[in-house]
Formats: C-alpha cells, structure tokens, sequence
C-alpha cells in the first residue's frame, strides 16, 4: 500500500478513519492536546514534541537531529500495509516536511526532486518545515538534495490549514 497522508489536527479522527490507517506521527507543541484515535494502538502512534520554528525562540521546541532520527526509527518499522497519517496544527508545515522525509528515507530509489515535485502536485499548500527538511537532509546524506528539492517546489499557498492529501510511494514517477 505505502501510501502516506497528511492533514491539520482538526481533520485527525476523519482522515484516519477514512484511509484507515494503522499508523499515526503526531508533530504538535509541547502541552497541545491530542486525543489519539481509537483505532490505533499506542505503539503505532509517535507523538514528536516540537515548535514550527527554524531557529531558536523562547518557551518553544527547536527541532534537532534526535526528532529526525525518532521519526525515521518509526518510519521503518512500520509494514506499508495499511497507511500512516502525519499531522501537526495546521498541517501545512511539520507534517509535510515528515512525509517528504518518510518518502525520501523509505524510497531511495527515488530522487529528492520528483518526490518533492509529488508533494507539491498532492498538495498547493505544502510548505515543508524547512529546519526539519535539513535535519533529515544531513542524518540521511543527502548532501543538501532534499534541502534543495523543497526549495525548487517554494513556498506554497497561503493557507489558515491545510487540505488533507495523500502521498502514493509507489506511484512516484520522474519529473519530465
């Protein structure tokens, strides 16, 4: 199946519901409320503390290497047998960036360039967290190719939250 789907918290519960989902990576502010959804077991929901922050700001969470390597630890264990949903607030900035790094870490076979040009064509409002994107960037080698497919696709449209969407794996194709 190897499908991947994002949205904003307020559409949790319905897009894991609807896709069926097995899998859940949760990327909120420390102390936001999230009810997990009943259908998936506590094991198979990542909840990853951090700010939608690039830089350093007081009383937020800065992203760091240890959240890639959490993320990218859950990632490959999960089976791509039923879908994982990514969410944060909004769903337009942490919860792209973990799914175009899920797909750059799960898909090597694949350039960073066509999967970010997927993500832009599954969604107009995708604005990956560009801090995460580097992160990831460096703890998987990429010599600076994911940072640089996320600045091709640019900023996305100006949104209040995000439409959810979906990422097929393995329907990514080469950018003409």
């Amino acid at each position: 199946m190897s499908t991947l789907h994002v949205c904003p918290l307020s559409r949790l519960h319905e897009t894991v519901l609807e896709t069926r989902a097995s899998h859940v990576v949760t990327l909120m502010n420390d102390g936001a409320v999230v009810e997990r959804p009943i259908s998936i077991q506590a094991e198979r929901h990542l909840n990853i503390r951090i700010s939608d922050i690039v830089e350093p700001l007081e009383g937020h969470i800065l992203p760091g290497a240890e959240h890639i390597e959490t993320l990218l630890s859950f990632v490959k264990a999960w089976d791509r047998e039923s879908p994982l949903v990514f969410h944060c607030w909004a769903g337009i900035s942490r919860s792209t960036a973990a799914a175009f790094i899920t797909a750059c870490a799960l898909t090597p076979e694949h350039d960073e360039a066509d999967i970010a040009a997927a993500l832009r064509q599954a969604s107009a409002i995708a604005t990956p967290n560009r801090r995460l994107v580097s992160l990831a960037d460096d703890v998987l080698s990429r010599q600076g190719r994911m940072v640089d497919a996320i600045e091709r696709i640019g900023r996305g449209a100006e949104a209040f939250e995000g439409v959810p969407f979906t990422l097929h794996l393995n329907r990514i194709v080469r950018a003409a």
